[in-house]
């Protein structure tokens, strides 16, 4: 993904020629691309179709609510309901504070890690998680370009330390049964110089939010 500031929307067979009356537009972090149209595959939810803003908004959460704002604006007419598929994720309450003046709803929780280990469960566990550092599917698979090289350890390696001396884990939180993603996330693992922990969630809370809307 890359920074360009459209979004597009996605249907379980690609890019959908136009929206519909009548259905609810998931507007969500690219991030979040793959699982949402796994989640609408499986569960048939045909009235729901999936438009992403750029991933790389997950390393510049500045950016999250001012995107969302213009695409409400331009996607409000076609459908009945839009419902962002973001949690705060680093904007500081600002995203929530703007879907509320927009009038749509949002995915509850302070950031992904979160509602894919259940809010009430990551609620439990983040006190003795706070030198946890968390990956996704995404994030495993998308590591050099959302980890290493925004930190700039491709360039400065000796940085390791600095950036992750006060963690003491990675958690891979497995939204999928993937033994090769496993595997490249206990190299990432070792390449931070982290223990490593997997941990299965599937894909909490934000299954359960969708649906809601079925």
């Amino acid at each position: 993904m890359t920074g360009a500031p459209t979004d597009e929307i996605l249907t379980r067979e690609g890019l959908a020629p136009g929206a519909r009356k009548g259905r609810i537009l998931l507007l969500a972090c690219g991030a979040l691309a793959r699982e949402i149209l796994a989640l609408i595959e499986a569960n048939g939810w045909d009235h729901m179709v999936l438009t992403c803003l750029p991933a790389i908004y997950h390393i510049q959460p500045e950016k999250i609510p001012g995107a969302v704002e213009a695409a409400v604006a331009r996607h409000r007419a076609d459908f009945d309901e839009i419902f962002v598929v973001y949690a705060d994720c680093g904007t500081g309450g600002l995203l929530q504070a703007k879907c509320a003046e927009l009038g749509v709803q949002m995915v509850q929780g302070p950031h992904c890690y979160s509602f894919y280990e259940g809010n009430a469960r990551f609620a439990e566990i983040a006190e003795d998680e706070f030198s946890a550092f968390y990956l996704t599917d995404f994030l495993v698979r998308q590591f050099d370009a959302f980890v290493w090289k925004p930190m700039g350890l491709d360039r400065h390696p000796e940085l390791r330390d600095m950036y992750f001396g006060n963690y003491t884990k990675l958690v891979y939180q497995a939204q999928t049964e993937d033994p090769a993603l496993t595997e490249k996330a206990a190299a990432c693992a070792e390449r931070l110089g982290l223990a490593f922990e997997r941990r299965f969630t599937g894909y909490g809370d934000l299954a359960t939010a969708l649906a809601a809307r079925a």
